[in-house]
């Protein structure tokens, strides 16, 4: 089995401390429905506490036959109007009320995806993936923006390649430096040892570079991370103790910034099949608690609440809900 990527070497207590706490918005909606002919829509609304509603909308179809997933993906403000597809392609199409959209086409054809969108911005965005075709195990995306009203054009390169106790990943700015930044994540045993850097190719540098070591088993994970060259560093921590309860910490230090240790503590606990409950508290006296309930099948609801304790007399508390369908 192939070691997580370097980003995920400390994914579990990551999603502990960050995932499933509703107060970071005011009002989230996450709806999915299949159609007959096997495409998944998921269409997505957020009100943030500042700042405009955003949206998005999203259709996946998966070819049964090679195993794949085909992505349609739309970002929007108001309006989803339709989509028309056939066994090798989708085209998806939007009316927009405001900036952020994109009218977008995927086609596939013998494992290669072709993504093509098209942003209110007026930039043109290509992508082509082939995954699993040039060698086993190496998924090769090709990526170009173009900006017709200034004839800017920019072109990228990313690699994927997982083997058994191996994961490298290598991303190209053709035409910005051109620049690179490659990663890669050794391991044996539930032992990871992974590392990153960045190259500059008119600076003739390496511009930033990281590193990683963790243990990772079914029951609890650990690591230690220093990244921004060298300067930021964190450990973490997370541990089911059983099947309700989960626990982690993270302990955080820039060594440019300041002698000051940042800390987080979280701990979620499942309170039956179908509802849990979680919190956290961070050193600067945040505390933020959330609750998460299916109603019913295809439907869930959050709440979540985050509050200042040192300043409880202030207005800095935040307050959020979430909403999810499927059908």
């Amino acid at each position: 089995m192939a070691p997580p990527a370097f980003s995920d070497i400390a994914k579990s207590s990551s999603d502990l401390l960050n995932k499933d706490f509703y107060h970071t918005a005011a009002t989230k909606i996450d709806v999915k429905s299949k159609a007959p002919n096997g495409v998944a829509f998921n269409v997505k609304g957020l009100s943030a506490h500042e700042g405009p509603t955003s949206g998005s909308v999203e259709a996946k179809y998966t070819d049964l036959t090679a195993g794949k997933s085909l992505r349609l993906f739309l970002h929007c403000n108001i309006l989803f109007h339709n989509v028309y597809g056939s066994p090798n392609s989708e085209i998806l199409v939007a009316s927009i009320a405001s900036n952020g959209s994109r009218l977008l086409m995927r086609i596939r054809r013998a494992g290669l995806t072709l993504t093509q969108a098209w942003t209110t911005t007026n930039v043109l965005n290509t992508k082509l993936e082939l995954d699993n075709n040039i060698a086993k195990g190496l998924k090769a995306e090709a990526l170009t923006d173009f900006v017709p009203s200034s004839q800017k054009f920019g072109a990228k390169l990313n690699l994927y390649f997982k083997q058994p106790n191996f994961t490298g990943r290598a991303f190209f700015d053709v035409l910005k430096g051109p620049t690179a930044n490659v990663d890669a994540v050794l391991g044996h045993e539930g032992f990871l040892v992974g590392a990153e850097a960045a190259y500059d190719v008119n600076k003739a540098a390496i511009t930033k570079y990281s590193a990683a070591i963790g243990y990772s088993t079914l029951e609890y994970s650990a690591a230690i991370t220093a990244t921004n060259s060298l300067r930021v560093f964190a450990a973490s921590y997370y541990h089911k103790v059983n099947s309700q309860v989960e626990a982690g910490a993270k302990a955080t230090w820039d060594s440019k910034a300041s002698n000051n240790v940042g800390m987080e503590l979280a701990s979620k606990y499942r309170l039956d099949p179908t509802s849990f409950a979680k919190a956290k508290v961070n050193d600067r006296g945040i505390a933020a608690l959330a609750y998460n309930v299916k109603l019913r099948p295809g439907v869930t609801v959050g709440l979540g609440v985050s509050l200042d304790t040192q300043n409880l007399n202030e207005a800095a508390h935040k307050i959020g809900t979430s909403f999810e369908f499927e059908g």
